[in-house]
């Protein structure tokens, strides 16, 4: 989608970067902050402190349980229960003319998320963990429109994230092969497994098609400036021939794109090379 390559391998991925003025820039240069391969605090299967049947029924938009606003073990400091709203579009009660943008939850609410999940993150962490979250979804969303507008209609109205999943444990086919091309090449592959999934279902408000769109989130190195990096790999699943088509067009530009920046079809002199000169 012409965005640039941050990463080693040729993904259609983005290169971003947290604002200066963002807490984030407090966090590792690289990794996901939260200790995913850490011993889990409480077993999934019982034992949690937020196990309770108000939290056994997820809601079907993002596969998550309604999660309580106030502390819980083994929380040591107050965390902030306030949410932000973000700039993603949602529809309220299925009716397409009530538009409203998705809420982030509060650095209290993704404590408990995680304290439900097992993931061992110091409370005092939290807030720069939200921080990352929000900023990394606002950018995911803008990749999310650049695909959308390739086959937007005049008139169309911005389409909406209908409901998503995380999917952190689950890594998508082309997550694998560029590990597997690593682990082939490692000198010019990337090596690193994404630290985290997401499946998004956006719905265009044209003709109510759903399309989904997988996202993979990568540590990438850092910016000059020491400010941690992150790489993006956006796109629509294969779900769709109009989905293929697209990831093909795209996959195309971005080759020639590349070629161009190499000189591929100049002379030395530089002028453009002629079939049988």
């Amino acid at each position: 989608m012409g965005q640039s390559i941050s990463s080693p391998h040729h993904a259609t991925v983005t290169r971003t970067s947290p604002p200066s003025s963002c807490p984030m820039h407090d966090v590792p240069s690289t990794g996901c902050p939260i200790q995913h391969n850490n011993p889990p605090v409480a077993k999934s299967s019982g034992g949690c402190p937020i196990d309770h049947p108000s939290l056994n029924t997820l809601n079907p938009s993002n596969q998550m349980p309604n999660l309580p606003q106030t502390p819980i073990y083994p929380q040591a400091v107050p965390l902030p229960t306030e949410r932000t709203m973000s700039s993603i579009p949602r529809v309220v009660d299925g009716e397409t003319s009530t538009r409203q943008t998705w809420e982030y939850p509060s650095p209290q609410q993704f404590y408990n998320a995680l304290v439900r999940k097992g993931l061992d993150t110091p409370a005092e962490h939290v807030e720069t963990v939200v921080e990352i979250h929000n900023f990394l979804n606002e950018r995911a969303w803008g990749e999310v429109l650049k695909w959308e507008r390739r086959v937007a209609q005049e008139g169309d109205e911005e389409p909406h994230l209908a409901r998503f999943k995380g999917r952190p444990g689950e890594m998508s086919p082309k997550a694998r092969f560029w590990m597997l091309a690593g682990w082939l090449l490692p000198s010019r592959f990337n090596t690193e497994p994404p630290f985290d999934r997401h499946d998004w279902i956006v719905r265009r408000p044209r003709d109510g098609t759903e399309v989904r769109y997988v996202i993979d989130y990568y540590s990438a190195p850092s910016t000059p400036n020491g400010d941690p990096g992150f790489a993006l790999d956006v796109r629509p699943a294969l779900d769709s021939f109009e989905s293929i088509q697209q990831r093909v067009t795209v996959g195309m530009d971005d080759v020639w794109e590349e070629l161009r920046e190499k000189g591929w079809g100049k002379s030395e002199r530089g002028g453009t090379q002629q079939a049988g000169s």
